[in-house]
């Protein structure tokens, strides 16, 4: 597959142009929809591990042996999350933004539907929990490929001076995909008796995945590739393995990349995914319409945070803001579990809601200060690859660390160490990183010249 160079630059013209200003506004909605639909699909399977597939596909274990498993199937996605921003971030560096990110669209789709339609230990045996480890992988690959390109797609359309700002809109898609899941998860579960939903109504949102897939699709289909990567291919900076070149070229960035994102992504699982688990055990006894509410209820506020933190990026500075979300991370594990251990039904519900406030302001600015950190040519792998090596060592594992911190202190303020710990190797690699707020991304001569 080609690209044809002149397809972004016929409709780009000057920047003021109209077809321009559609062109923007068409990416910023193809990411954030696309995202949307990969997080949503993604995020799904995190409330189902922890509400619904210890009962499901380990039947025959301990209550606590049962949530390890389901945990465990949880991180295999985060642990294929790499594999997929190496392969799709070869071609997104190859053939283009838009191409590659079709791709992982259908593949995150397809994989999610599959998992609502897959028969549990009942009638499968242990190869129910084979096959959904299997397909668990191709969510991860799927989601490892999208980001990066997701970004790209809105940043490298957008305004150049609102970088921060238009970075963010795809990171609305967790917020989005976590409304949607977890609603959609919560009104099934209101709706149905316990028997139910544990036979066939969990099954639901996830086939309705095929839906949205198909309406991405549609959308994505009506965007042209990026401006500035066309360029690159008029002025033939395309590499011929970029994901090689950028692990040879920029392993100091990838590595900085990955760590800084520990205080952001490994407290984000626990807020959403081990929470759950957390305050449904016989310890807390809380129902789970009351703990996904309080997530839903979060999940709505981060929708307004996000761009606002990456908006404010632009003016501030990525690192300050950043920096800013990591130091009140640190903070904010102590006070979130002394107030969901208080007993007391309204603070453990005002934690829910505010929980991810800190989370918002990480990962506002979190998508241009990754992916401004690699020139043009490079920039799909690199920040890909940045992005999701965190998965192995803070998402993919925090909900399982966090499990036996529990089972082995009983108390948590124990994971608020782990949170603590995760903010002080954030700070440490953020401030290590060059700030690109200022810089010219588009050249990557320019990009060499100032010390990318």
């Amino acid at each position: 597959m080609t690209l044809d160079p002149h397809s972004a630059e016929a409709a780009t013209g000057a920047e003021g142009t109209a077809e321009h200003r559609r062109q923007v506004r068409k990416a910023a909605l193809a990411s954030t929809v696309g995202t949307t639909i990969e997080w949503y699909d993604y995020f799904l399977y995190g409330t189902a591990a922890a509400l619904v597939f210890p009962d499901v596909f380990f039947p025959h274990s301990s209550h606590y042996v049962a949530t390890l498993e389901s945990f465990a199937t949880y991180f295999v996605g985060f642990a294929a999350r790499p594999i997929g921003a190496a392969i799709f971030g070869h071609w997104g560096d190859r053939i283009g933004r838009k191409a590659t990110l079709i791709v992982t669209l259908v593949l995150m789709g397809l994989s999610t539907a599959l998992i609502g339609l897959l028969p549990g230990a009942g009638t499968w045996g242990n190869g129910a929990a084979v096959a959904l480890i299997a397909l668990r992988v191709l969510q991860g690959i799927a989601v490892g490929g999208e980001w990066s390109g997701s970004v790209l797609l809105s940043m490298e359309w957008g305004d150049q001076k609102r970088r921060g700002l238009m970075g963010s809109w795809p990171q609305l898609g967790v917020a989005c995909g976590l409304i949607l899941g977890t609603l959609f998860l919560t009104i099934f579960n209101s709706a149905l008796s316990d028997a139910a939903f544990l036979s066939w109504g969990w099954r639901v949102p996830f086939l309705i995945s095929l839906l949205m897939v198909a309406i991405g699709l549609y959308i994505r289909l009506q965007i042209l590739e990026t401006p500035i990567f066309a360029k690159a291919v008029k002025e033939q900076r395309i590499r011929r393995t970029p994901v090689l070149e950028v692990i040879r070229e920029h392993p100091r960035e990838i590595l900085l990349s990955a760590l800084l994102r520990m205080s952001e992504q490994m407290p984000f699982y626990i807020v959403t995914a081990f929470v759950l688990s957390y305050l449904t055990d016989d310890a807390h006894g809380y129902s789970r319409n009351f703990v996904l509410i309080g997530t839903l209820v979060a999940a709505g506020l981060e929708f307004f945070l996000v761009p606002y933190f990456g908006h404010l990026s632009d003016s501030r500075g990525r690192k300050k803001v950043y920096m800013a979300g990591a130091a009140v991370t640190g903070v904010w594990g102590f006070v979130y579990f002394a107030m969901l251990d208080s007993g007391l039904s309204w603070l453990v519900f005002l934690a829910l809601c505010v929980g991810l406030i800190p989370h918002a302001m990480q990962y506002g600015p979190q998508a241009s200060l990754i992916a401004e950190s690699f020139p043009t040519s490079l920039r799909y792998g690199g920040a890909g690859l940045g992005y999701q090596l965190a998965s192995v060592v803070a998402g993919g594992p925090a909900a399982l660390v966090a499990v036996w911190l529990i089972h082995t202190f009983d108390t948590g303020y124990a994971v608020a160490g782990y949170m603590l710990i995760s903010a002080v190797i954030t700070l440490i690699a953020c401030a290590l990183l060059r700030d690109h707020t200022d810089s010219d991304i588009e050249d990557d001569a320019t990009y060499a010249r100032a010390g990318g």
